[in-house]
């Protein structure tokens, strides 16, 4: 998919939804200009950054989000997923990819890869990142590796200051998060006797 292709079927999706959203990313950002800006860019330059195959950044993405739980990276996530050419039986197979015929060789790696950066503390084992090196080359590498990083920062972020699901999946499958302890609201809820 083309640059152009890609600039608009992200704003195409994000579009759809944002008035809607209940708490506005850009919103929050704007009151802090310099770090608007900041992650702006760095938002471009993942975007447009296109050594590494687009739909091979999204399922490490959409896997990170679900291992972390982000209602609105899930959310965002799937829709975009859609538009980049993830189809629907990865997203519903993503939580058993080890075992899915949806996925082929390189798309396990990845995933593999996106579990392995998301633990705590990030384990990579080295026979990993040798199988990777078949298939990419050192700059695809750092691709992979920034986008599932970055995928970490908006995770983290949103979750900090409880920006919720927007609807961009509405009416669509939306992937769920993979993890045993409910997100910190239900557990709050759960605490105050909701």
């Amino acid at each position: 998919m083309g640059l152009i292709a890609k600039i608009r079927a992200y704003a195409r999706t994000f579009r759809q939804r944002r008035r809607d959203a209940p708490m506005d990313l850009n919103r929050l950002l704007r009151r802090r200009p310099l770090l608007l800006c900041g992650v702006s860019a760095f938002e471009m330059a993942q975007f447009v950054s296109s050594k590494l195959d687009t739909r091979l950044k999204m399922l490490a993405e959409i896997k990170t989000s679900t291992l972390i739980g982000c209602e609105f990276c899930m959310d965002i996530g799937s829709a975009l997923s859609r538009a980049f050419g993830i189809r629907d039986e990865q997203l519903y197979d993503l939580s058993r990819y080890q075992t899915s015929a949806a996925f082929n060789e390189l798309e396990r790696l990845v995933l593999d890869y996106s579990v392995a950066v998301s633990k705590t503390p990030t384990d990579t084992p080295v026979d990993l990142l040798e199988k990777l090196r078949r298939h990419l080359d050192e700059a695809q590498l750092v691709e992979l590796a920034s986008a599932i990083a970055w995928e970490h920062y908006r995770a983290r972020f949103n979750q900090a200051l409880g920006v919720r699901p927007a609807g961009f999946s509405e009416g669509a499958f939306c992937v769920l998060p993979e993890r045993d302890t409910p997100p910190p609201a239900a557990r709050a809820d759960r605490a105050l006797g909701s």
